[in-house]
C-alpha cells in the first residue's frame, strides 16, 4: 500500500513537471514567434522606405510598437528607422515645394503684368494688386463691381453705386435662368463708404473673406454670359454687370488662388525644414 502511494506521488510530480515544461515551451515558442513577426514588420518597413513608400513604412513601424511592445530590440530599431523615414519624407517635401514654387513664381510674373500694384505708404504695410482692365475714367461713373488682391492673396470685391441713397450693404449676381450668388451683409462702417462730391453721391462697399460668399467664383464660371448685379439696401437697384468688371474679378480670383497656393507651399516648406533641423539635432 505504501508502494502504491509512493508511485502515485511520483506520477503526480512527473505530471506537474511535464506541465511546467510544456507551459515554458509554449511561452518560449510564443515569444519566439512574436519576435519573428516583429522582425518581419521591421523588414517590411525597411523595404517600404527603400521604395519611398513613407506612409507604409510608418504604418509597419507603428505596428511593432502596438502589437509587440515587449520586443524591445525591434521597437528600438523601429524608433531609429522612423527618424530616417521622417527625414527622407521631409526632404522630399522640400524638393516638391521648391519645384512647385519655381513654376508658380514663373506664372505669377506673367499674371502680374495684367495688374497695377497700389499701396499707400502712409497707412498700408502691404499693397494690393488691382486689374488694369478696369477703366480708370469710369471708376465712379457706373454701377459696377471692382476687385483687388492683397500681397498675401486675399481677394476683395467692392460694389460701386453712383447716385441715389440706397445705403446698400450686399449685392447679388444673377443669370437669366434665375441662378445667383449673393454676398453676406456688410454692416461695418469701416467697409462702407458713402460720400458726396460736386459730381454727385456715391456708395462703395467692400466684401472680403466670408462676406464675399462665393460671388467671385460665380462670376468666373459665367463671365461669358450676361450677368445682372443687384444692389440691396433700403430698396434694390439692378443693372447689367459690365464685361470688364467680370473679367477683372475673374483675373483677381485666379491671382488670389495662385498667391494663396504660394503661401501654402512656403508654409509647408518651412515646416519640413524645421523638422529636418530638429531631427538633425537629435543625431548629435
Amino acid at each position: 500500500m505504501a508502494n502504491l502511494f509512493l508511485i502515485q506521488r511520483l506520477f503526480k510530480q512527473e505530471l506537474c513537471l511535464k506541465l511546467v515544461f510544456l507551459s515554458g515551451l509554449m511561452l518560449f515558442l510564443s515569444c519566439s514567434n512574436d519576435n519573428r513577426k516583429a522582425k518581419k514588420f521591421l523588414q517590411e518597413a525597411e523595404v517600404a522606405l527603400s521604395e519611398k513608400n513613407y506612409p507604409l513604412a510608418k504604418l509597419k513601424i507603428d505596428s511593432i510598437k502596438l502589437v509587440y511592445p515587449k520586443e524591445y530590440k525591434e521597437v528600438d530599431a523601429g524608433f531609429r528607422l522612423m527618424q530616417q523615414v521622417r527625414m527622407e519624407e521631409n526632404r522630399r517635401n522640400v524638393e516638391y515645394c521648391d519645384s512647385m514654387l519655381t513654376a508658380d513664381f514663373d506664372l505669377l510674373q506673367k499674371m502680374l503684368k495684367k495688374f497695377n500694384y497700389v499701396r499707400d505708404e502712409r497707412y498700408q504695410e502691404f499693397g494690393n494688386y488691382v486689374p488694369k482692365i478696369y477703366p480708370s475714367d469710369q471708376a465712379l461713373s457706373q454701377r459696377t463691381l471692382r476687385s483687388g488682391v492683397s500681397e498675401k492673396g486675399l481677394l476683395y470685391i467692392e460694389s460701386v453705386l453712383p447716385g441715389g441713397n440706397l445705403k446698400h450693404n450686399k449685392v447679388k449676381i444673377s443669370m437669366k435662368d434665375g441662378s445667383f450668388a449673393e454676398t453676406l451683409s456688410v454692416v461695418s462702417d469701416g467697409l462702407n463708404y458713402r460720400f458726396n462730391t460736386v459730381a454727385g453721391s456715391y456708395e462703395i462697399v467692400r466684401f472680403a473673406g466670408n462676406d464675399e460668399n462665393g460671388i467671385a467664383n460665380f462670376i468666373f464660371a459665367f463671365k461669358d454670359q450676361p450677368l445682372t448685379i443687384t444692389f440691396i439696401g433700403t430698396r434694390t437697384v439692378s443693372s447689367l454687370l459690365p464685361k470688364p468688371a467680370a473679367e477683372g474679378i475673374s483675373r483677381s480670383l485666379e491671382l488670389s488662388n495662385l498667391l494663396l497656393e504660394i503661401e501654402k507651399l512656403k508654409f509647408e516648406k518651412e515646416k519640413s525644414e524645421t523638422l529636418i533641423r530638429y531631427l538633425e539635432g537629435r543625431r548629435k
